[in-house]
């Protein structure tokens, strides 16, 4: 195999760096693994990328209007394997963000309750989050489901699993309240379906 590189005094520092580091084996982490400081909004846009960056910003507004002062809003790090994570908490979690390198996740963990609405809904779903749902494992806690959310779909799924979750405020903005409406529609329509 005939590895090319760029003749002797081109490119820049940072480019001799990914060589070196390429080269090396060694590959960028793929998760915010710096435990010295909390993430800044700049560094997690940055890292996670300009589409997904927009998407999270969505994400937190959705959380922050249609909940305003519900949830305490916190950093975590999980060390170096796990990196940092922004969690949404009253009592028990509501959903955890996971940043990673050019995307990012949500967390959801559902009770049994909540599970029996969220099978409901499942069909109604336009995105592989009805997929991330089926294969995620459930524990003692609840079932612990992982999504990617990587387009606009997804990022509607995951809003109506939210508004299941929880229903937003009354006050809460329209677009948010429309998340929660068509979630318990939807549910509404499948449990019609499956009588």
């Amino acid at each position: 195999m005939v590895v090319s590189r760029p003749a002797a005094g081109r490119g820049s520092e940072a480019d001799a760096a990914r060589r070196t580091s390429w080269e090396a084996g060694v590959r960028e982490p793929a998760r915010l693994v710096d435990g010295s400081r909390e993430p800044s909004e700049a560094g997690v846009a940055a890292f996670i990328g300009k589409q997904n960056a927009a998407r999270w910003a969505d994400l937190r507004r959705f959380i922050a209007t249609g909940y305003p002062g519900v949830f305490s809003v916190e950093w975590l790090f999980g060390g170096k394997k796990h990196g940092w994570t922004l969690r949404f908490k009253k009592s028990k979690s509501f959903c955890t963000l996971v940043p990673e390198r050019r995307r990012f996740k949500v967390l959801l963990v559902f009770g049994g309750a909540e599970r029996e609405k969220v099978e409901d809904l499942l069909p109604a779903l336009r995105s592989h989050v009805r997929e991330d749902y089926v294969g995620s494992a459930t524990y003692h806690d609840g079932k612990w489901v992982l999504v990617t959310v990587d387009s606009a779909s997804v990022l509607s799924d995951v809003q109506q699993l939210l508004a299941l979750k929880r229903p937003p405020k009354e006050s809460a903005p329209a677009g948010t309240r429309r998340a929660a409406a068509r979630a318990l529609n939807l549910r509404g329509a499948s449990s019609v379906r499956r009588a």
